[in-house]
């Protein structure tokens, strides 16, 4: 996507977890948003803890967008190097996952990563700018793990190279965890190659059989798990660029070892950094072993892909997100509410008249504002969407009183459609207020409320109910006002 930027807004505030507030966004290059954030790795079927994430930063995305800047918006795709437990010792995950499905590594790869866009397609998560793969940047990870080397930080032994923690005072800053603090050692059992319990592999030595590796200055291996996102946001963003986001979880180690060896290196690292909370389902984490492991396509499989984006819209990315049968049903109900509204100020606008409505254009411009103020304030979706219910609340009494003019119903539309649809990403194209709206299915319709008042007319009453039942029975709501029947989604 090509951006120009606008005029920026200059009064953007985000929670910035370093320094531990909110703090005023103001970005390296006047207009313009470098943004990286850690994406999938590719093993398995996207989880609800993706979607959450996923959506949870295309909303920032959006809105920095929205707000005039240029955002170039990189996003990595890890396909080699997680070891499973996220420890330095263990299968890699995507070995793991190969050997179960009898794929090469690679076909995994593949496989998930186009499984995993398939679902943020269906979410409406916009494409990033760049999306970069481990295994396409091992030069740029040599080189990094080199200039470690060089610069005292990093040593290696026996093949693999791993960071000297103690070398790096400022490792833990971003957590808050002081060294001496940690926990000495992992679930694995600690390498006794390694100086410090503590110290975490920039790259490892590939022991036979091992599928994924390639020729280093220290042998034959593969890289850690936290080199490549150093790597390949410092590649395609630059020094000092503006925003790093993941997940909660991803603070501590992994976001923690990406800084210090980043900044070790001598590269300027993130400015801002922005972490978005867990979910929960029936009140508790989700979890393999608690049984309540959800993937992406199953919920899709069942729930409207809106109303699952609704849903994870309803709450601040700073907070925990509950998946249940109740939180669907509240999003259906609420994303329901603003689609039909869209759709009602869609079917009137080629009739409305060109009149004015002062009163209503002024609640719209009200709401709008109250919309952008929310989302100034650390990017806060429950309150914007609270915008567009006031603004539906408004715009459905203006429509329940009689004709509206031209303008309010455009001012109405555009309001919707660059808010709830640009910004929250909520009306998808060929979603259910689009496809009502085509000139077919209006011309379709008028003739089916023809029928149903030519029925009533002949005291034909079975007949009419019936329409109007089979009409119900499709999601379509026939409504008799004073101004004759209309007809809703």
């Amino acid at each position: 996507m090509t951006q120009v930027p606008g005029s920026p807004d200059p009064d953007l505030f985000l929670y910035d977890t370093m320094q531990r507030q909110k703090v005023r966004f103001i970005p390296t290059t006047p207009g313009r948003v470098g943004m990286y954030l850690c994406g999938p790795t590719v093993y398995s079927d996207a989880h609800l803890g993706h979607a959450k994430k996923e959506v949870a930063f295309d909303v920032i995305r959006r809105a920095l967008m929205h707000f005039g800047y240029a955002v170039r918006y990189v996003t990595n795709v890890t396909d080699v190097g997680h070891l499973q437990n996220d420890s330095d010792d263990g299968e890699d995950k995507l070995l793991a996952r190969a050997r179960l499905e009898s794929l090469e590594p690679m076909e995994v790869a593949d496989k998930y990563f186009w499984s995993f866009n398939r679902d943020m397609d269906a979410l409406n998560v916009l494409k990033p700018s760049i999306n970069p793969r481990a295994t396409g940047h091992i030069p740029e990870q040599i080189k990094l793990i080199e200039e470690l080397i060089g610069r005292g930080h990093a040593y290696e032994a026996n093949g693999s190279v791993y960071f000297d923690v103690r070398s790096w005072p400022g490792y833990g800053k971003l957590s808050g965890r002081r060294l001496d603090d940690q926990e000495e050692g992992t679930r694995e059992e600690v390498r006794e190659e390694k100086r410090d319990p503590r110290d975490f592999a920039l790259w490892k030595r590939a022991e036979s059989g091992h599928i994924m590796r390639w020729e280093s200055p220290w042998g034959v291996g593969f890289p850690g798990w936290h080199i490549e996102c150093s790597a390949m946001s410092l590649k395609y963003l630059g020094e000092g660029f503006d925003i790093h986001g993941g997940g909660l979880d991803l603070q501590f180690p992994h976001h923690e070892a990406e800084i210090a060896q980043s900044e070790a290196a001598g590269h300027p690292f993130a400015r801002y950094w922005m972490h978005n909370n867990m979910l929960t389902i029936g009140g508790e984490k989700m979890s393999k072993s608690k049984g309540n492991f959800t993937t992406v396509r199953d919920v899709l499989e069942r729930h409207d892909p809106m109303v699952v984006r609704f849903l994870l819209v309803s709450s601040h990315y700073r907070s925990v997100t509950e998946f249940s049968g109740a939180a669907f049903e509240s999003a259906r109900s609420g994303y329901r509410r603003l689609s039909e509204a869209l759709h009602e100020v869609e079917r009137r606008l080629p009739s409305a008249p060109d009149r004015p409505d002062p009163a209503l254009l002024a609640n719209i411009g009200g709401h709008v504002r109250e919309f952008e103020d929310a989302l100034r304030d650390d990017f806060n979706t429950p309150r914007a969407i609270a915008a567009l219910f006031g603004l539906t609340t408004d715009v459905n009494a203006a429509l329940n009183g009689g004709e509206v003019g031209r303008e309010a119903l455009e001012a109405a539309r555009d309001a919707y459609r660059t808010l709830g649809g640009d910004v929250l990403g909520l009306f998808a194209e060929g979603g259910p207020a689009r496809e009502d709206d085509t000139p077919v299915v209006g011309a379709l319709m008028e003739l089916v409320l023809k029928a149903r008042q030519n029925y009533r007319l002949n005291k034909q009453y079975a007949q009419a109910d019936e329409l109007r039942e089979t009409l119900s029975a499709v999601g379509v709501t026939v409504e008799d006002t004073k101004d004759g029947p209309r007809w809703r989604r």
